[in-house]
């Protein structure tokens, strides 16, 4: 199991401790006094706060805290957003009714929320039209300016050149 981030009962410490909690006295109690009072409620006693003087301990249940602590973690987690990837894949020569075609999804994708990966693929001696490649991903990030802006500018890698655009917030 791993070190719990919090000292409890017999591992704090300190000679006196400031203690809070439900239904008890708050005030500054030595140790033992505070161990006693926590052990009658049948709870915990948990240093929130060592660096305090004297350290704050809270009169708790651990298990139920960390259990508490846990589930909003997960909710945390949960809400936190996923971004997706989309691609649209391009020849040197793509004709304008494809590009158009193209750019429509690309916008789609955009006002969904997604990262829109595009890139001019290049098949055998194609990679002679590389700034034709690089003019058609400049055109499109032209054409979506209003959707999204670019998040790293047309670069050849290998046989593809890739434009990165993410979206817009709202």
């Amino acid at each position: 199991m791993k070190e719990d981030q919090h000292r409890i009962n017999s591992k704090i410490r300190s000679e006196e401790v400031r203690v809070v909690g439900d239904n008890v006295e708050v005030g500054v109690y030595p140790i033992k006094k505070a161990l006693g009072i926590a052990d009658e409620l049948g709870l915990d006693l948990v240093e929130i706060s060592p660096n305090a003087n004297p350290p704050v301990c809270k009169i708790m249940d651990y298990k139920k805290f960390l259990y508490e602590q846990k589930k909003r973690e997960k909710a945390l987690k949960a809400k936190a957003s996923k971004v997706v990837v989309k691609e649209i894949r391009f020849g040197p020569n793509t004709d304008d009714h494809d590009y158009e075609f193209k750019k429509k999804h690309a916008e789609k994708f955009l006002k969904d929320g997604a990262k829109l990966k595009a890139f001019v693929f290049f098949k055998g001696r194609s990679i002679v039209f590389k700034e034709q490649g690089q003019i058609l991903l400049l055109k499109l990030a032209q054409d979506l300016e209003e959707f999204g802006k670019v998040e790293q500018m047309p670069k050849l890698e290998g046989k593809r050149m890739i434009m990165f655009i993410a979206p817009k917030k709202k």
